[in-house]
């Protein structure tokens, strides 16, 4: 069977995303706010305090880009950020007076953004459209769930490994002082 490029799920949820993206633009213009820093304000309005670890969770943002993003938004007064109590490694982000202004001054242009996409979709056909964008997108969640769940275990296994190893080192040295110590004899 012949690759079709026109069949491809890839290629076509790219094609769709590049559409939601240029109707986003036009709505909230090229100098405002981009799809994802919205998303992180609005999740952020919706979860004050939240911290940047739970931020990639929320909103399916990889932990470097995020990263690198809050740096920006805090540059630009959108957001603030402070240690959080319960671990001092970790950030918690908030909105600035400015953030809260510039989602607001933009939820209406996105919710036209995205009206202006779902546009595209026959109506009898919407609610099945968002079905399977949910599906996809909790299945996304689901398998980042299943991964940091497993790298949180990985270095528990380390540990052990570095434990027997320091263990291994000190029976040699002890060894190797029993055996110095009966040639000195």
């Amino acid at each position: 069977m012949a690759f079709d490029l026109n069949k491809s799920p890839g290629h076509l949820l790219r094609r769709a995303q590049q559409y939601s993206f240029d109707q986003f633009a036009k709505e909230v213009g090229t100098g405002g706010l981009t799809p994802r820093q919205f998303a992180v304000l609005h999740t952020v309005s919706k979860n004050e305090g939240l911290s940047q670890t739970d931020l990639v969770m929320h909103t399916g943002i990889d932990r470097s880009t995020l990263a690198d993003m809050i740096s920006r938004m805090l540059k630009k007064g959108l957001l603030a950020r402070q240690r959080t109590k319960a671990d001092a490694r970790a950030n918690a982000v908030r909105l600035t007076a400015k953030g809260r202004t510039a989602m607001n001054n933009a939820r209406a242009k996105v919710m036209k953004a995205d009206s202006a996409v779902l546009k595209v979709v026959p109506k009898a056909q919407q609610a099945a459209f968002m079905r399977i964008l949910t599906a996809i997108s909790n299945q996304i969640d689901a398998e980042l769930e299943n991964q940091s769940k497993a790298a949180k275990r990985k270095p528990a296994a380390k540990k052990k490994s570095a434990k027997r190893k320091t263990a291994k080192k000190s029976a040699k040295r002890k060894t190797a002082k029993k055996k110095t110590a009966r040639k000195k004899r």
